[in-house]
């Protein structure tokens, strides 16, 4: 039996984590085994997935298996299609202009900023009073 091959890239955003595996096929794309159009309804986050294979022209050439975790729905969309950029990169090196180009592999490092002491939030203050 022959050993199935597929190439492996991880993408990142704010909290959401993707791990993503590309195989030769007809396209078909699997995050957390159930379709990918069942699990992100809005046709935005869909376009985002998507985006990789729109930019390199491999829409139909390779399946995809993702596994997601953490986050939200934007932040896991937008980790997944880092991943699939990666992944991509991996399985043709050819790929990095079109990929560099419309910004899919420089992973987006803005996360939730940490609450600080003496504020209600990350940098709000309590109202000042004078009297």
């Amino acid at each position: 039996m022959a050993k199935e091959t597929y190439f492996y890239g991880t993408g990142k955003r704010k909290s959401a984590m993707a791990k993503v595996r590309l195989l030769p096929g007809d396209g078909s794309i699997t995050i957390n085994n159930a379709p990918y159009d069942e699990v992100f309804n809005r046709l935005a986050h869909r376009q985002t997935i998507m985006q990789p294979f729109l930019a390199t022209d491999t829409v139909g050439r390779y399946n995809a298996v993702i596994k997601v975790i953490g986050g939200g729905i934007a932040g896991q969309c937008n980790a997944i299609a880092h991943g699939i950029s990666r992944a991509l990169l991996k399985a043709d090196e050819n790929l990095r202009p079109a990929l560099r180009q419309n910004g899919l592999l420089t992973r987006d490092s803005r996360i939730k900023e940490r609450k600080k002491p003496g504020l209600k939030r990350a940098r709000k203050a309590p109202q000042y009073t004078k009297r």
